[in-house]
């Protein structure tokens, strides 16, 4: 394994962030987006008291997060799940409340460099995508069976692509010849109907092959259950960093934040009252972007939006 290449994205600000919940003995850290353990490993050794829960859908990461963490023992506890099953994950382990929450979110390294497992419009694969291998939808069945009208839907919801229809339409009318097996054949169909002045500004594929992701492992829905099940589990002062990679992703995390961090306090109400309190309070303007130093350095940081928060209150 070669730590260079597989770089955490922000690390020393996602440590500096969480550091303040982290410190404490019998703290908890929720890992939801596991990985290899880059993240985990960090937190770990920086706080010599702090309990880990990581979770992760690919088995194939766990095990290998699992070796690289096991020199820390019992501080560790591994749980092969999707992550808005946060809340069930803590349970099963006997844990009501947690002190700090990291998802990192979108493609793991290793998920983009196992060129088998059909992620990468670049390298010619299977039509797989699925980031757990025991769930049943690949892209192949989504190439196969999603009508023209789903397919350019998702490519229009997913991937934010202004040629959908064309590429729907075309999708369609190759696979009544033949059956779409292999990403080559895919990025083929694409770039063929991809006009040239479109081609000159990226490649053709990219947006198709990033709402095929999310449409096979469904991430945007679990995203949707999982920040809020998040923070449903932080203790009084506990913290909560998330990274996104795209927008539609940190359009979530957004709307999930600003809903927790604001008054629900009624416009004719003269006072607040304690049930309209904001339960979080924000600790980044906005989003914050890698710099330009961690950009250079390391290419995935480029598009990540991290957002924070910590929660000042629980409710009664």
């Amino acid at each position: 394994m070669n730590d260079q290449i597989h770089t955490p994205v922000m690390l020393e600000r996602t440590i500096e962030l969480l550091a303040p919940a982290l410190q404490a003995p019998g703290a908890i850290v929720v890992d939801a987006t596991l990985g290899m353990g880059g993240h985990s490993e960090a937190l770990l050794t920086r706080f010599p008291e702090l309990t880990l829960v990581g979770l992760d859908r690919d088995l194939e990461a766990i095990a290998i997060a699992g070796e690289r963490l096991a020199r820390f023992g019992d501080r560790v506890h591994l749980v092969h799940t999707v992550y808005d099953r946060i809340q069930q994950a803590l349970d099963s382990l006997g844990i009501s409340t947690v002190s700090g929450i990291l998802f990192d979110l979108g493609v793991s390294s290793l998920q983009l460099d196992r060129a088998e497992r059909g992620f990468a419009y670049s390298k010619d694969a299977p039509l797989d995508m699925r980031m757990d291998s025991t769930s049943e939808l690949t892209a192949e069945r989504v190439l196969a069976e999603y009508s023209e009208a789903d397919l350019r839907r998702i490519f229009y919801e997913y991937g934010e692509e202004k040629l959908a229809p064309r590429y729907a339409r075309k999708i369609v009318e190759r696979r009544a010849l033949q059956p779409f097996t292999r990403s080559a054949d895919l990025v083929e169909v694409i770039a063929r109907a991809t006009p040239a002045a479109v081609q000159r500004s990226g490649h053709p594929a990219k947006r198709v092959f990033q709402a095929l992701r999310i449409e096979v492992n469904q991430e945007l829905s679990v995203l949707e259950r999982a920040i809020p099940a998040a923070l449903d589990a932080l203790e009084v002062d506990g913290r909560i960093v998330v990274l996104a990679y795209q927008s539609l992703e940190d359009r979530i995390v957004k709307k999930v934040f600003a809903a927790r961090s604001t008054s629900t306090t009624p416009q004719d109400l003269p006072v607040e009252l304690p049930e309209h309190r904001p339960q979080f309070r924000l600790l980044v303007r906005g989003a914050e972007l890698a710099t330009a130093e961690e950009k250079a350095e390391n290419p995935r940081a480029t598009p990540v939006r991290l957002r924070a928060a910590t929660r000042i209150v629980r409710p009664a």
